[in-house]
């Protein structure tokens, strides 16, 4: 897996403003969530899925290719894959 800094335990943190609903804010707190780590965790999946969102969209065309070519010639195991 390639390095993430966003997902790294020791990578250094940034004090950030958020505007965020009173009302949700107290109850997150009264119920003992942290918000920081939570929100820290929930960015760092939606970096992650964007990323992987622009990969496939990047890559989309050789991925179409390679699924072209395994239409026509089969896979190279095809024969010996026991399912």
């Amino acid at each position: 897996m390639l390095d993430r800094p966003h997902r790294r335990a020791s990578a250094p943190k940034r004090a950030v403003n958020l505007s965020l609903s009173a009302a949700l804010v107290d109850e997150a707190k009264a119920q003992g969530l942290n918000l920081s780590q939570f929100v820290e965790e929930k960015l760092s999946e939606a970096v992650s899925a964007e990323r992987a969102r622009r990969w496939k969209e990047e890559n989309r065309a050789a991925i179409e290719a390679q699924n072209e070519f395994n239409r026509k010639h089969g896979f190279w195991a095809e024969d010996v894959r026991p399912w």
